[in-house]
C-alpha cells in the first residue's frame, strides 16, 4: 500500500494552495529503468475513468493501474537533503534497485 508521510502531505497541500490546484488529486507515475532504478513523477491532475484512487494523509492520490506494482510498497516523504534548508520529495521504495532502508540516527 502506498503511503505519504505527514511532512510530504503538508508540502503537497501547500503546493496545491500556491499553484491554485486545491482540491485536485495528486497523480503519481513511475517508470522502471533498465538498471532497475525507478523514476518518479507527480503533479495535480484530473481523475480519469481507469484511475486507481486512494487517500493518504488526507491527500487524494491517483495513478493508472499500471503504476500500482511499482508504487505499491513506496512511501513518499519530504526531507532536508544535503544542504540545510534544501527540502525535496523522496520516494522510499523497496521495488527500486537503488533503495536502501533509512537508518535511525
Amino acid at each position: 500500500m502506498f503511503k505519504i508521510t505527514a511532512a510530504a502531505a503538508a508540502q503537497v497541500l501547500e503546493a496545491a494552495k500556491q499553484g491554485g490546484t486545491e482540491g485536485m488529486p495528486l497523480r503519481l507515475a513511475a517508470a522502471q529503468n533498465p538498471d532497475g532504478s525507478i523514476e518518479y513523477r507527480m503533479g495535480f491532475d484530473e481523475l480519469t475513468e481507469d484511475d486507481i484512487r486512494m487517500t493518504c494523509e488526507g491527500i487524494e492520490v491517483i495513478m493508472t493501474p499500471e503504476q500500482v506494482p511499482l508504487l505499491d510498497q513506496a512511501t513518499m516523504d519530504y526531507v532536508e537533503i544535503e544542504e540545510p534548508g534544501q527540502f525535496h520529495f523522496i520516494f522510499l521504495n523497496p521495488m527500486d534497485a537503488n533503495y536502501s532502508p533509512p537508518t535511525e540516527g
